[in-house]
């Protein structure tokens, strides 16, 4: 009886498109949901949802790190990760020797201290990117131990060996070091210079950089940790059948390189980490250049030091870091270099010694403060405890004794500008392999028959899923839908529409229903993305005529569909974007939580008795077109999909910085996802939509690309449908006279044809 009444409800409010006489004061909602009583904005509240479930999955990290720590291979394994993730993937150059870099006017040498030498130096470290610095050689007695002095990106290496003004001489461990005996190399670190690039956004050298190598699966923090471990190669290669110690010690930024060279090469006999080692919880706080894809999936700064430093000595100095913002105001990402909490850094130790004791390991890690735990870095007890680790019996040098100059100092901005020049090179070199990378990548997919690609591509989704887009392993939650009605036009009626898709997170939007549907008839759905920073009332709300949306959810409900209009996460600037900050480090992105928005918003749809759900499209402009690029793919209820004001050469797009529309340049720092370049250009993620319908909406004053090089993306899609699958009635693309726009015409025609809805 329930059932029949239910649908008798339906049938009732389908014919007369309302509801029931109710108070004025009263919600009218959609029969078989709850009245949506929420007050105030709605897409705030669902931004600060995915804020709270976002922090809660950070603090959750902690616990779950464990189960990748299992099993005899564990170390191999994350050692693996840790360098995929940082993106220490390219091959090192062998090389003899370290070139000495002088000039007619300037010798190598450049200084003499206590029983050392200082020259300027250079050497190949991975493509065409040199390390560059200081080497500091003992002279009169016997090497003590090989170390690489790494400084924070904000010192110059000539700082460290007080050669230079800026660092004080009690902090200057480059020279200590090799006063006690060591020979070291002390590399230079791309530096965080603030300047406009390409005259928009300010962005520091670091971030710079980090937008292209991030695209391209690298990070600024991978390129100096291949850096480092090139001078670790000419110091195995210079052993000479000897038995040396290798250590690294580094400071802030330094530290970080450090840290991470020591847990990815065994051949580091000790590390010294200091002003960095900490709780990496509020990673998404620093600055961007910092970001790594996944980190906190597995690692912790403990984590790194138990699993893969140890049995090796690591000395944590808890010392005053350096001191760095980034504004919201320069269109780079925010973010905050601190000095570590004393009781953080001790907290991070005592936790790296207990998971040391749980994987059976020595756990040599000491904590050496400096002061009360912000005091100057490189103190004395902190270089004495690691050269006591390092080689035994030696010690760290003076506090005040200065070299002295033996001529001109190398020009540090000269030597960052050539650093700067050859990282973009790299970068750049990889785009441009990038497309024969994505080739390779997707050598297993069979496009003999539709049967062979369906079962082929599935895998490439899971992919795409896992290790792209990257899932939250959390069931839906039940919808609970709650609705209310907001408009009543002459053909349609209009709710917005709240479920519950996670703990803290909804999905919102204004569901379009036509008027006048017979009793038992289902029609097909067209969910209508907005673009950045937009609103569902921005496509569905009649009384609004956007220049760009046209109203496109309205016109098509008029011509019949029932549409539906998702509020999604990328509003509020800053705000949404930190979203990702926070997300990528949990190996995951907005997209984490849009995909099951999406899952939730089109199961939902599914049980409306109006509805046929084998009918349901995606259509959506702009930042809409990204998500038409990306949801799809991984939400099968989804039949078709039409990319408007997006589809683009996308890799290129982000990771050029020799076109001026390219993301390198603008405030969204957001946009960049790991390692597309090597594995899902627009091309790919068009196949695994395949073989549904797609289709590409493009006006060819859209300033988001240029014509050439959306056709250049889009011939491989249409060669995929066409050409391979035989399926090329199913893959168009619309050219209009126009700008960033819904053009409504070629993609109406679509939807039509494809859904299965007659025109009007």
């Amino acid at each position: 009886m329930r059932v029949k009444t239910w649908v008798a409800a339906w049938a009732l409010f389908l014919a007369v498109g309302t509801a029931a006489d109710t108070r004025a004061d009263e919600v009218v909602t959609l029969p078989g949901t709850n009245p949506l009583t929420i007050s105030g904005d709605v897409a705030s509240q669902l931004v600060d949802g995915v804020d709270r479930f976002l922090l809660r999955k950070t603090e959750q990290s902690v616990a779950k790190r464990g189960a990748f720590w299992q099993g005899a291979d564990a170390v191999k394994r994350n050692r693996e990760r840790l360098a995929a993730i940082l993106g220490v993937t390219d091959p090192r150059v062998p090389f003899e020797a370290p070139e000495l870099v002088g000039t007619t006017d300037r010798p190598a040498l450049i200084g003499r201290g206590e029983g050392y030498e200082v020259y300027a130096v250079r050497w190949p470290a991975f493509g065409d990117v040199h390390g560059e610095g200081l080497l500091l050689v003992p002279t009169g007695r016997a090497k003590a131990a090989d170390v690489v002095a790494v400084p924070d990106a904000g010192q110059t290496p000539e700082q460290l060996a007080g050669l230079a003004p800026g660092v004080q001489p009690a902090s200057q461990f480059a020279r200590r070091l090799a006063e006690g005996g060591c020979r070291v190399v002390v590399p230079t670190l791309i530096d965080r210079k603030v300047e406009a690039r390409n005259g928009r956004a300010r962005l520091t050298t670091r971030e710079y950089l980090y937008r292209s190598a991030f695209e391209l699966g690298r990070t600024p923090t991978g390129y100096e940790v291949n850096t480092v471990l090139a001078a670790v190669d000419w110091f195995a290669r210079d052993a000479r059948g000897a038995d040396p110690k290798v250590g690294v010690f580094g400071w802030g930024e330094g530290g970080r390189v450090a840290l991470y060279a020591a847990a990815l090469d065994p051949r580091v006999d000790a590390a010294g980490v200091s002003g960095y080692f900490d709780g990496r919880q509020g990673l998404w706080k620093e600055t961007i250049d910092r970001n790594v894809f996944g980190l906190l999936e597995r690692f912790g700064d403990a984590e790194v030091a138990a699993g893969l430093v140890a049995p090796r000595a690591l000395v944590v100095e808890a010392a005053k870091g350096p001191e760095f913002v980034v504004p919201t105001d320069t269109g780079g990402g925010p973010g905050r270099l601190t000095t570590p909490e004393p009781a953080s850094v001790k907290a991070e130790v005592e936790r790296a010694r207990a998971l040391a004791r749980g994987l059976g390991l020595e756990a040599r890690i000491e904590l050496v403060p400096s002061g009360d735990g912000t005091g100057p870095f490189g103190s004395a007890p902190a270089l004495a405890a690691f050269l006591g680790a390092l080689a035994p019996g030696t010690a760290p040098g003076s506090e005040g004794a200065a070299p002295k100059a033996a001529g001109p100092l190398p020009d540090p901005d000269a030597r960052l500008k050539r650093l700067t020049h050859e990282v973009d090179r790299h970068n750049q070199w990889l785009l441009s392999e990038s497309a024969d990378a994505r080739r390779a990548y997707f050598a297993k997919l069979d496009t003999s028959s539709l049967d062979a690609f369906n079962k082929t591509v599935e895998p490439y989704r899971r992919v795409f899923r896992d290790d792209v887009i990257g899932r939250f392993d959390e069931p839906l939650l039940p919808a609970n839908a709650r609705t209310r009605k907001i408009y009543d036009e002459p053909k349609y009626a209009g709710y917005e529409v709240v479920v519950d898709v996670f703990p803290d997170v909804i999905a919102y939007g204004i569901l379009l229903v036509p008027k006048g549907i017979k009793d038992g008839e289902r029609r097909p759905v067209v969910v209508c993305q907005h673009g950045l920073e937009g609103r569902p009332q921005d496509v569905a709300d009649p009384k609004v005529d956007s220049p760009y949306y046209h109203s496109f959810a309205n016109r098509l409900a008029e011509r019949g569909f029932v549409t539906f209009a998702p509020q999604n996460l990328y509003i509020f600037h800053d705000r949404f974007r930190t979203l990702q900050r926070k997300a990528n480090p949990l190996k995951a992105t907005l997209f984490s939580v849009i995909v099951p928005q999406h899952q939730q918003i089109t199961d939902w749809l599914k049980t409306l008795p109006f509805v046929d759900g084998s009918r349901i499209g995606f259509y959506g402009l702009s930042y809409g077109g990204k998500s038409a690029m990306r949801i799809p793919p991984l939400v099968s209820n989804y039949c078709l999909s039409i990319c408007s004001g997006d589809f683009n050469e996308w890799v290129k797009k982000n990771a050029t910085t020799r076109a001026p529309y390219s993301y390198v340049w603008t405030p969204e720092y957001e946009i960049f996802e790991f390692d597309l370049g090597h594995t899902f250009n627009y091309a790919e993620m068009a196949a695994l939509i395949a073989p549904r319908p797609f289709m590409v909406e493009r006006g060819h004053f859209d300033a988001v690309g240029v014509d050439e090089e959306v056709a250049f993306e889009f011939a491989k899609v249409r060669f995929l449908y066409q050409a391979k699958l035989g399926i090329g009635d199913r893959c168009e693309i619309e050219w209009f006279v126009g700008p960033h726009t819904i053009h409504g015409v070629g993609s109406y025609d679509f939807l039509h044809k494809h859904l299965k809805w007659p025109k009007p």
